[in-house]
């Protein structure tokens, strides 16, 4: 037999170089994209935490930014359209009868102030730490003692139903297009955020607004958990008030198919 420097078992061949095979090559990549991914964040974070730095907005800040921003839109579109309404009024040209339509229409749609006696509706969230208050009722889960969406619906309903000749929610006026809507315990009206205690403003006869409000069957149903759990319910007479006409914009918006 040969005596070759690459023969196995000789005690002459020289120390073979050794060789990664590609377990150790992906080990070695995964510890080096690891301090890479540990460089980078504490270069982005500058020794800060990034979970919890105040400096970075949350989504409650934007949405809050944005009703703000939808407020002073809508103050603004509200005297634009009083000063063209002056306008429209020194050079009008039209008979009193159809100002007197003209009138009645506005009327009808929300955008003129209505004034008259008034009931005021308030509803709460209840105590966090409540209880059954009645022996029979199950101790209450969170969803208990929270306004929702169909109890400013349900009041809201009630005072048309009883008559209400314009009715304002907090501090927006209602029209026939107006969506009472929440999202968790946040009451979404006309792009503005509002949380309790939610107050809505009915003007019409005040008696017969309460007796609508004691006739509704959602009411009767939401009193039990006022009784029960403590969730706010306050009916209130204003005496004579005015509400302010609808200042928003009047144009519909819908779904639309992609095209």
């Amino acid at each position: 037999m040969s005596n070759s420097a690459d023969s196995p078992g000789t005690g002459s061949s020289p120390a073979r170089t050794p060789r990664f095979g590609p377990v150790r090559i992906l080990t070695a990549a995964v510890f080096a994209l690891a301090g890479l991914i540990f460089f980078t964040s504490f270069n982005t974070a500058k020794g800060t935490n990034i979970r919890t730095d105040a400096s970075l907005l949350k989504l409650s800040d934007l949405v809050q930014e944005r009703s703000r921003k939808n407020k002073e839109l809508d103050e603004s579109n509200a005297a634009l359209r009083h000063d063209v309404e002056s306008l429209a009024e020194s050079d009008d040209g039209s008979t009193k009868a159809q100002d007197e339509k003209l009138a009645g229409l506005e009327n009808s749609a929300g955008t003129r102030p209505v004034k008259g006696k008034a009931v005021t509706v308030t509803l709460d969230d209840a105590p966090p730490n409540a209880t059954a208050k009645l022996p029979g009722y199950p101790e209450p889960q969170p969803d208990y003692l929270v306004i929702h969406q169909q109890d400013l619906q349900a009041v809201v309903n009630a005072l048309w139903h009883g008559g209400a000749r314009g009715i304002k929610v907090m501090d927006q006026r209602l029209i026939s297009t107006s969506a009472v809507r929440c999202v968790g315990n946040t009451l979404i009206l006309q792009g503005r955020v509002y949380s309790p205690p939610y107050e809505i403003t009915a003007v019409g006869d005040p008696e017969k607004l309460q007796q609508a409000l004691a006739d509704s069957p959602a009411i009767q149903n939401y009193m039990v958990y006022v009784n029960v759990y403590g969730l706010g319910w306050k009916v209130t007479e204003d005496g004579t008030v005015t509400l302010p006409g609808y200042s928003g914009t009047v144009d519909l918006h819908y779904a639309q198919p992609v095209k």
